[in-house]
C-alpha cells in the first residue's frame, strides 16, 4: 500500500514537473528570417519570407554574413502558441516576449500589433544597444493553437547590429513577474552628497491577490568589487499594493557602487540591480603624465603642421536639401594618412558656428548625424581606421586599441588624436566658419576624442560635450570593466608581447585624464550610472581634472547609451556657449 502510494506520488510529481517545464520553456524557434532594408509591409503576418535569409537571434548580424551593414533591417519568425498557455496568460494579463539585447533601436510587433519599442528610430535616433528587451503580449493578440508572427524592426547606426545575447523566448508570466523591485535615494539621479550615511528605500510592488511575505536583502559593493554593506529584513506587502522598506548604509566613501536587492519567498523570488554614486567629484585619481608629456604632444602637433592637408570637398547632390549642402571632405593627416568626413553647411550665405562630431570605437560618422539645424555647420570626422577613413590606416577590430602599442610614437591614438586636430584645422580654414565658435562632441571613443581635441586644440575650442568617455584612467579601467582590459591581458599575460609597465607607460600619453587639465573650454559631460563599457569611475577620473567651467549629468538607469534628455541638454549647453540661445 505504501509502495503503491509512493508510485502515485512519483507519477504526480513527474506530471507537475513536466507541466512546469512546459510552461517555462521557450516556444520560439532558434532560426529566424532576416532582411536588410525597411518596408512597412514587413509587419504583415501574411508576408512571404521565401527570399529572406536565415539568421540566429543570439548573435549580431555582422557575424552572420552581413559584415559592415548599418541601417534598417527586419527579423521575423513564426511561432505556434499552444492553447495550454491561454489560461495562465488570461490570469496574468499576457505572455512575456524576451528578445535579449538589440543593437541599436527596435520596434517589435506581434501579429501586426506593436508591443514595444526601445530607443528611437531616425530622424530622432537614439540607441539602446545594451538594454534587454522584454515586452508584454496581451492575450487578445495571440492566435491560440495556431501560427503567430513576431516581427522586429531594427535600426543600427554603426558597429555591430541586431539581436544578440538572448534569451529569446515567449513564456507565461509566473510568480516573479508579479513582483517589481525598485530603489529610491535622496537624489533622483542616485548621486548622493553630504553625509556619508545614506538611506536607501527599497520598494516592493506586489500584484498578488493576497498578502506577500518574504525576505529582502541589500548588498552593496564598490565598483572594484569590495563589499561595503549587507542588509536583511523581513517584509510584508498587502495584496495589489506597494511597500517601502528603508536600509541605512553608513560611511560611504567617494566613488561608485553596485547594489543588488534580492527578494525571496515561497511565493516567488526577484532580484533588482542598481548603481549609485557618492560624491563623485571627490574621487581621487591623480594625473600621471610622463616627464616629457607636454613635449611629446608639442612634437606631434609640429609634425602634423608639416603635412600638407590638401583639403578636397565634393558636393553630394543626392544628400543636399533646400536648406543644406552636404560635402564629402578629404584631407591628409599625420603620416600623410588620408582621412574623410561629412560637412553639412546651411545654404544661406553667412558665417556660422560649427560642431565637429567624432566617432565611437569601430563606428562611423554619417551625413545624417551632423544635422544641427539651420544656424550651425556640422562636421562628422572619421578618424583613421573608422568609416570612410580606412584607406591608409586600418588596424581593424578587435585589436585597434592595441595597434603599435609598443611604441608611443607609432601608437594608433597618436595619429587619431592628430586627426582630430587636423579636423579643427579644416574648420578654421573655411570662410563660412566662425572660427571663434567651434564646438566638439562625441560619445564613448568619441567622448575621449572630444577630451583630446579640447586639450590639444584648446585655443580654438569654444565648448565641448563628451559623453560616456573612453580611454581614461587605464589602471583602474582594467579593473572596473571587462573590456578593453581583456585584450590587454591577452597581449601581456598570454602572448607575452609586452610587460604591464610598457603598456601603462605608452597609455599614459593618451590617457584623457592627463590631457584634461589642458582644456580651456566650457564642458558638459553625460554619464550612465549602469555603464559597463566606460563605467562612470573612468568618466569622472578625467572630468575631475578639468579646471574650466564644467557640469555633468548622470542618468541612473542608463548604460553606455544615454537617453534623449542628454541630447537636449547637450545642445542647449552648446548653443548657449556659442551665443545662439
Amino acid at each position: 500500500m505504501i509502495v503503491g502510494m509512493k508510485k502515485v506520488i512519483t507519477v504526480i510529481m513527474a506530471m507537475l514537473l513536466l507541466a512546469a517545464t512546459a510552461g517555462a520553456q521557450s516556444i520560439v524557434p532558434a532560426e529566424w528570417k532576416f532582411l536588410t532594408g525597411d518596408k512597412p509591409e514587413y509587419i504583415d503576418s501574411a508576408k512571404n519570407e521565401y527570399w529572406w535569409h536565415d539568421i540566429s537571434p543570439l548573435t549580431v548580424w555582422e557575424k552572420q554574413g552581413f559584415a559592415g551593414y548599418d541601417g534598417f533591417a527586419w527579423y521575423r519568425v513564426k511561432v505556434v502558441v499552444p492553447v495550454s498557455m491561454k489560461k495562465n496568460a488570461q490570469k496574468y494579463d499576457g505572455l512575456i516576449l524576451n528578445l535579449g539585447k538589440i543593437d541599436d533601436a527596435d520596434e517589435t510587433f506581434f501579429n501586426g500589433h506593436k508591443v514595444g519599442a526601445t530607443g528611437k528610430m531616425p530622424p530622432d535616433y537614439s540607441g539602446a544597444y545594451d538594454v534587454p528587451r522584454s515586452y508584454l503580449i496581451p492575450p487578445d493578440y495571440v492566435n491560440w493553437g495556431g501560427k503567430n508572427t513576431i516581427a522586429v524592426r531594427v535600426y543600427d547606426a554603426g558597429g555591430d547590429g541586431g539581436l544578440y545575447g538572448g534569451p529569446v523566448e515567449l513564456t507565461n508570466r509566473g510568480n516573479p513577474d508579479l513582483l517589481t523591485l525598485g530603489a529610491v535615494a535622496a537624489q533622483e539621479d542616485m548621486i548622493l552628497k553630504g553625509s556619508p550615511d545614506v538611506e536607501i528605500l527599497a520598494t516592493v510592488k506586489s500584484e498578488f491577490r493576497k498578502m506577500y511575505r518574504g525576505a529582502l536583502t541589500l548588498e552593496i559593493v564598490t565598483d572594484f568589487g569590495d563589499q561595503v554593506y549587507d542588509g536583511y529584513r523581513e517584509v510584508a506587502v498587502k495584496k495589489m499594493s506597494t511597500g517601502s522598506f528603508p536600509f541605512l548604509v553608513e560611511n560611504l566613501k567617494p566613488g561608485f557602487y553596485k547594489a543588488t536587492l534580492a527578494l525571496e519567498s515561497k511565493m516567488g523570488n526577484k532580484k533588482y540591480n542598481f548603481n549609485l554614486g557618492y560624491e563623485p567629484e571627490k574621487i581621487v585619481s591623480p594625473a600621471d603624465p610622463q616627464p616629457d608629456f607636454t613635449e611629446f604632444w608639442q612634437r606631434a602637433k609640429a609634425e602634423l603642421a608639416t603635412v600638407d592637408p590638401r583639403y578636397n570637398l565634393t558636393r553630394i547632390d543626392s544628400l543636399c536639401t533646400e536648406k543644406h549642402d552636404v560635402y564629402l571632405v578629404e584631407m591628409r593627416s599625420l603620416g600623410n594618412a588620408l582621412i574623410r568626413g561629412w560637412y553639412r553647411v546651411p545654404v544661406k550665405p553667412g558665417r556660422y558656428p560649427a560642431i565637429m562630431q567624432l566617432p565611437g570605437y569601430s563606428s562611423a560618422e554619417l551625413p545624417s548625424y551632423v544635422d544641427y539645424g539651420d544656424d550651425i555647420i556640422g562636421f562628422g570626422l572619421n578618424i583613421r581606421g573608422h568609416g570612410n577613413s580606412r584607406d591608409d590606416v586600418n588596424p581593424g577590430f578587435p585589436g585597434y586599441i592595441l595597434s603599435n602599442l609598443e611604441d608611443k610614437e607609432k601608437y594608433i591614438y597618436r595619429g587619431a588624436y592628430m586627426d582630430c586636430v587636423r579636423g579643427i584645422d579644416f574648420l578654421c580654414s573655411r570662410p563660412e566658419v566662425d572660427a571663434s565658435r567651434i564646438a566638439v562632441e562625441g560619445a564613448s571613443q568619441g567622448g575621449a576624442l572630444t577630451f583630446a581635441t579640447a586639450a590639444l586644440a584648446n585655443d580654438r575650442i569654444a565648448v565641448c560635450a563628451p559623453q560616456v568617455p573612453f580611454l581614461s584612467d587605464f589602471r583602474d579601467y582594467f579593473i572596473v570593466a571587462n573590456w578593453p582590459g581583456n585584450e590587454f591581458i591577452d597581449l601581456v599575460e598570454n602572448k607575452k608581447a609586452l610587460t604591464w609597465n610598457q603598456v601603462y607607460h605608452t597609455l599614459s600619453y593618451f590617457d584623457i585624464k592627463n590631457l584634461a587639465p589642458m582644456i580651456k573650454a566650457p564642458l558638459i559631460m553625460g554619464a550612465g550610472l549602469m555603464d559597463e563599457v566606460c563605467p562612470p569611475h573612468i568618466n569622472f577620473a578625467a572630468y575631475n581634472l578639468v579646471t574650466s567651467e564644467k557640469k555633468y549629468i548622470v542618468y541612473p538607469y542608463a548604460g553606455h547609451g544615454l537617453p534623449d534628455d542628454f541630447s537636449r541638454a547637450r545642445m542647449e549647453w552648446i548653443r548657449a556657449k556659442l551665443g545662439l540661445n
